[in-house]
């Protein structure tokens, strides 16, 4: 009574949004579904066989050190030893290019998606299955799909086949199925059914077991495989020897001895709730993390699949830190609902993706930016065709500028591939909040789809997308509340003259110092005993001048300060002269300035070296070779630049538009004047018809 107990189906939650199901055997008529607790959690019968203590590490990342010591297998024979054969640790390393178990989930995503074209599918179901052999959790991804026919699903559990060729296909490598579940755990099993015209429905059953591998000691990947023809009218099934008995009953018994299923009825129920055709996978011994927790967190949040160890943004008091943790870009890492809302740019409204009987809502990054700009890219590369266009929305997100995420969403023939890909790294604020949304499908994707091919084509677009970022900061940051500063350029204006007092009369030029300045200098302060002072040498507002110890200083001069002019500076001396005139009290001895200057300048040779790196006025107006933004940058500040930069690209743009337009205008001239030529052949050929038709008409007419 015991075994009998043991031995039922799946229990499946009844959910609003399921897919047909009832096609298969006596639960056809009466289906085994009943409601679960709210985690919705699925649980596999338990086995009666006993389950001894697995080898092989249960942690991913310890996995690879295969070592088949638990047995040796049967000895090939001659005419196969040559062959090539896949080791079944290249299993292993093979899947250890998907470093975020997200990642591989969605490699399994994109083949239910990719049959929405294909195999007309509407629904792919994400659920936690429970193995009451051992009492762990399991994955189910399951679709409604085309499936797989016998010869497809080999190809499938193989290596390097892809009969993906539509143009709009997100796989292509035929490389996706066996890196995503053996990164995800130890064993998978997969159950499809498909009808074709020529054979019929037919359902099958593989077996991808690392665990088997390394346990029976195989030095080559072994997938055992059982087919069936089966009928959907009365649910009746036969088995398909496709090399005879033999083969088939060896398979089968590895099924029933490394699956969660003891027996073939167990492994036939799995059939029922699949309809008549569609796929499911079944990943089983999860892999853990270093702290020897599930990388798979079932249980913090019963509608989703979380990331183990991922933080709780409710136990964050700040609640600046909150929000930005409570953000999409930083919540997509370690939530699969939020991660697969924003995984394609666009799917049909009747395609749904089912997250522990829950429904995932799509979400449109595009939505979450406010001063939107479309701004449009064009490769200009060989080989790439002319319609290969990049539309780039961009924009600050919500609740910009205390959001502290940058970056853009990088799609690729609909897939997300690149989330919030940073392209500034500067340690400022410039980029702050701004994102954007974009597809690119003339670059490739790396086969694990979380990044890109590094080629020329993707630096030319990074280098494009930092331009874009600065762009829309330079134009829109004040609208967020930051301030456009001026930038520090290289000769800005000089400061003021600082006067010193003299002790010994006043300070006379001698033949190595510079000659005094031709206008007069003003000085006026109640409460300075100054009688009689001389300008400091000019110096920029950066660098300011220390005193500082001189061989040759100024007669009169008291000891230790340097008395220095610049004779490349005549006219900024005379401005500078103009403003003390204005602002007498600024330059005061003894004043907080005068401090200031002193204590952010201590090394006054620096001043003195840079000073004789700055080009004189002069200089810069008779030079040929600078530029017209050159010579603008070293008198505006840094919005009036940036202002000026802009409306520079914006001319030689409209200037590149004004000529395609008097190119059209001529195009079009042209074609007028042959009309014009035409109409008036036309209306000769008219008159001289008119003609001999009026002649013709005066003539009389014969009578028979």
């Amino acid at each position: 009574m015991d075994a009998e107990r043991d031995i039922k189906p799946f229990v499946f939650p009844t959910v609003p949004t399921t897919i047909q199901r009832n096609f298969h055997g006596p639960g056809a008529r009466q289906p085994t579904a009943r409601p679960l607790e709210r985690c919705g959690t699925r649980v596999l019968p338990q086995t009666h066989r006993p389950c001894s203590a697995p080898r092989l590490s249960r942690k991913f990342w310890g996995a690879g050190d295969y070592d088949a010591v638990a047995g040796r297998s049967a000895p090939q024979p001659p005419s196969l030893q040559n062959r090539m054969c896949v080791h079944p640790e290249f299993l292993h390393s093979n899947a250890t290019s998907h470093k975020w178990p997200f990642g591989a989930v969605a490699e399994l995503l994109d083949n239910a998606v990719d049959e929405i074209e294909t195999g007309g599918a509407t629904t792919i179901l994400l659920d936690k299955l429970i193995d009451k052999r051992n009492g762990s959790p399991a994955l189910l991804i399951q679709d409604d799909g085309g499936g797989m026919d016998p010869d497809s699903l080999r190809r499938c559990m193989s290596f390097g086949f892809s009969e993906k060729q539509s143009g709009s296909s997100i796989g292509q490598y035929g490389n996706g199925f066996k890196t995503s579940t053996m990164r995800l755990g130890a064993d998978a099993i997969v159950f499809s059914r498909c009808c074709t015209r020529s054979s019929g429905p037919t359902q099958s059953i593989g077996l991808l077991s690392y665990t088997f591998l390394v346990e029976t000691g195989h030095t080559n990947v072994v997938v055992p495989m059982v087919d069936y023809k089966c009928n959907l009218m009365n649910g009746q099934t036969q088995r398909l020897e496709r090399h005879g008995s033999k083969q088939f009953f060896s398979n089968l018994s590895a099924l029933l001895k490394w699956s969660p299923f003891a027996t073939e009825e167990e492994l036939m129920q799995n059939f029922c709730d699949i309809g008549p055709h569609g796929t499911k996978i079944i990943v089983f011994n999860l892999w853990s993390n270093d702290d020897g927790n599930l990388e798979l967190d079932f249980d913090t949040n019963p509608e989703d699949i979380m990331i183990s160890g991922a933080p709780n943004p409710e136990q964050i008091s700040n609640s600046v830190r909150r929000a930005n943790e409570n953000h999409l870009a930083n919540r997509l890492r370690y939530s699969l609902r939020v991660y697969a809302s924003v995984l394609y740019l666009q799917l049909p409204d009747y395609f749904r993706i089912m997250l522990r009987g829950r429904e995932v809502e799509r979400h449109h990054i595009a939505s979450d930016l406010i001063y939107p700009e479309r701004i449009s890219y064009r490769p200009q590369s060989c080989g790439i065709i002319r319609e290969a266009e990049v539309l780039t929305t961009i924009g600050f997100l919500k609740g910009a500028p205390t959001i502290s995420v940058h970056g853009f969403n990088i799609y690729h023939k609909n897939r997300l591939i690149l989330p919030f890909h940073r392209v500034l790294s500067t340690a400022s604020s410039k980029g702050r909040s701004v994102s954007g949304v974009l597809e690119v499908d003339f670059i490739k994707p790396t086969h694990d789809k979380q990044d890109f091919e590094k080629s020329q084509l993707f630096q030319r677009l990074m280098n494009r997308l930092k331009e874009m970022t600065n762009e829309y900061w330079d134009l829109y940051s004040n609208k967020i509340g930051y301030v456009k500063v001026p930038r520090v350029r290289a000769a800005p204006t000089p400061a003021p003259p600082v006067m010193l007092a003299i002790e010994n009369g006043p300070a006379e030029p001698s033949e190595r110092s510079a000659p005094a300045p031709t206008q007069p200098l003003r000085w006026q302060h109640g409460n300075s005993s100054c009688v009689n002072a001389v300008p400091i040498a000019m110096a920029p507002p950066a660098f300011h001048p220390a005193p500082v110890k001189t061989e040759t200083d100024a007669p009169g001069a008291p000891t230790g300060y340097a008395y220095s002019y610049s004779p490349s500076w005549p006219s900024v001396q005379a401005m500078q002269i103009e403003k003390i005139k204005e602002e007498p009290s600024m330059a005061a001895p003894g004043t907080d300035w005068v401090e200031t200057r002193k204590r952010t300048n201590d090394d006054g040779a620096t001043t003195v070296a840079l000073f004789k790196r700055r080009k004189a006025p002069q200089e810069l107006a008779g030079s040929g070779s600078r530029s017209a933004t050159d010579q603008v940058s070293r008198y505006v500040g840094e919005g009036e630049l940036n202002e000026f930069c802009f409306l520079k690209m914006e001319n030689r743009m409209l200037r590149g538009e004004c000529s395609e337009f008097e190119m059209a205008e001529k195009e079009l001239r042209v074609k007028e004047q042959n009309l014009r030529l035409e109409i008036e052949m036309a209306q000769e050929q008219f008159k001289r018809l008119l003609g001999e038709y009026v002649s013709f008409s005066s003539m009389p007419t014969r009578k028979p």
